[in-house]
């Protein structure tokens, strides 16, 4: 089985967990992860084809933000929220609370 790099806390960086959630889809899929516990990467309903989201998943797990864990062929997905919260209280929660509440979110889920 492949070996998932995770960052430990104390090497969370701002600039990358910034970084990681400036792309609208990668905000997307932090923001299904958020509404539960874990989700698997199929269950996120995201407007990407499977490689594409691969790679978002993979930024968001490098920066620190999510954390991957296998099971069998699935990969559950969680928030790292209680590491992001010790790093930089407030951040998360302040970042998708703003996007949940942005016209760029209505834009992904309806590209019409």
């Amino acid at each position: 089985m492949k070996i998932l790099y995770h960052p430990d806390r104390a090497d969370i960086h701002l600039s990358s967990v910034l970084y990681a959630l400036s792309d609208p889809v990668r905000l997307l899929i932090a923001s299904a992860i958020r509404k539960s516990d874990e989700r698997t990467c199929g269950d996120i309903d995201v407007p990407v084809v499977k490689s594409t989201l691969s790679h978002h998943t993979r930024t968001l797990r490098e920066a620190g933000v999510v954390n991957v864990r296998i099971q069998g062929t699935q990969r559950f997905l969680s928030l790292r929220t209680e590491d992001l919260e010790f790093r930089f209280p407030g951040l998360l929660t302040s970042i998708l609370d703003a996007f949940e509440t942005s016209d760029e979110k209505k834009k992904l889920m309806n590209p019409d």
